[in-house]
């Protein structure tokens, strides 16, 4: 029993000993795996994402200078109406009642002054004839001057009491659509201190804006002219069109958060929109059209153990261009065949769609420009220098390498001392060299 058990536990230490030499043997390590995605052709977008509400480019409040009683109802929700239609009729009894009073002051200051204008007249007659003194003549001029203004008064009261009644009639301002209809029939109207709505008007909803908020550190982007897209809960599966019309410059502070109110026009002829509908606006900066891109994730690849210095910048402030170094990859493909090779795009600055030297030259030399991206050689990561151009969360444009559309770059290490997705890295270290940070986009 003892000699078997013995035997048991030999068996078992020399399996443990054949396991760890076959794990020695073979690298002693997991199998390492790339993740890989090609070089394409495409369009890189950068946009500003923001929100806003829809409403009518004319909407006027219809209100009553006069204080009463609704009377009459001539609209409702949504009633299609003219320039001066009747929308509504204020009870006018108390209105009428107050012109009759006023009319009957002026016939009242019409007499006085016909009754002064007859003293005066035998005053001066007598006066003429010295039969009365001089403070009899003045006093018969003042009083015919006193009824005279006062019939000015009375007729300025008349006035103002038959404009008072002209105001019970509620008349639309514009032509448009009843948005809103805030009274009903037998309601008192009060307009003591400021003239209470009674209906909203929208001038025409076949064309309407969008009022966007944008946060101040995009709204140096927005420029009047740029394109809109922009959804509504309403209709998810639909992308209306816009276009930006105003870049408001008072800024809005709520919760310490700046943001300025962005004007984007839009076409509404079917009028599916209406007005107060919450848009998700999407504001297009700048795009470029059939343009070389990577993945952006391959640009934020770094294997393990790679040297420090990389083509996406200079180890410290004022160090040596790398191109310039004999041993340096971009040193390397030039002396193999003329260098990193520009990517196509339509308006470059050169012919057929290349950058001109001029421009291919300035691009090279700025170091905020310079990036890299990995490739796999024989089974080995190999850094390949790029010139960097758009980039949105998706995508980066290439304006110069050696890369070609079809070629596989890194985006990912599985296995070995890596995890799966970008390298993580500290948020607190200072980042290395890029290219120009841009927001989300295609």
């Amino acid at each position: 029993m003892k000699n078997r058990r013995l035997w048991f536990i030999g068996g078992s230490v020399l399996l443990i000993v054949a396991a760890f030499i076959a794990w020695r043997l073979t690298g002693g390590a997991e199998k390492v795996e790339y993740r890989l995605e090609k070089v394409d052709r495409g369009d890189v977008a950068v946009t500003i994402s923001a929100t806003g509400t829809l409403s009518a480019v004319t909407t006027v409040q219809v209100g009553s200078q006069v204080s009463g009683t609704i009377a009459k109802l001539y609209a409702d929700y949504n009633s299609v109406v003219k320039e001066g239609q009747l929308l509504a009729q204020l009870d006018p009894t108390f209105l009428q009642a107050s012109v009759n009073e006023q009319r009957a002051n002026v016939d009242r200051a019409r007499a006085q002054v016909s009754e002064a204008d007859r003293t005066m007249k035998r005053t001066a007659e007598l006066y003429s004839k010295s039969l009365v003194s001089q403070a009899d003549m003045d006093a018969a001029t003042t009083a015919l001057e006193s009824a005279k203004a006062t019939l000015l008064q009375s007729q300025a009261a008349l006035d103002r009491a038959v404009v008072n009644l002209k105001y019970a009639t509620i008349r639309a301002p514009i032509s448009g659509v009843v948005i809103s209809r805030n009274v009903d029939v037998g309601q008192t109207v009060a307009a003591s201190l400021s003239a209470p709505t009674l209906f909203t008007i929208a001038n025409d909803l076949r064309r309407m804006q969008v009022q966007a908020s944008v946060d101040e550190a995009d709204i140096g982007n927005v420029k009047i002219g740029q394109g809109v897209t922009f959804r509504v809960d309403s209709y998810p599966d639909r992308e209306f069109h816009g276009r930006v019309s105003q870049v408001r410059l008072a800024p809005v502070v709520t919760q310490n958060v700046v943001t300025y109110s962005v004007i984007i026009d839009v076409n509404n002829p079917d009028m599916t929109l209406m007005p107060g509908m919450t848009a998700t606006v999407t504001i297009e900066v700048d795009s470029h059209e059939g343009v070389l891109r990577v993945p952006i994730q391959a640009t934020r690849f770094t294997p393990p153990n790679a040297p420090r210095e990389t083509f996406a910048g200079p180890a410290r402030e004022g160090a040596p261009d790398a191109s310039a170094r004999p041993d340096s990859s971009v040193q390397r493909g030039r002396q193999r065949g003329g260098g990193m090779r520009p990517g196509r795009r339509e308006g470059a600055g050169g012919t057929d769609g290349q950058l001109n030297p001029a421009r291919r030259k300035e691009l090279m030399q700025n170091w905020m420009n310079r990036g890299q991206v990995w490739v796999l050689d024989n089974g080995v990561p190999k850094a390949v220098p790029i010139v960097r151009g758009l980039q949105n969360t998706r995508y980066v444009e290439v304006l110069a390498t050696d890369l070609k559309e079809g070629d596989q770059v890194i985006i990912a290490m599985i296995g070995g001392q890596a995890a799966s997705g970008p390298q993580q890295t500290n948020p607190f270290q200072p980042q290395r060299f890029g290219g120009p940070g841009r927001r989300g986009g295609m």
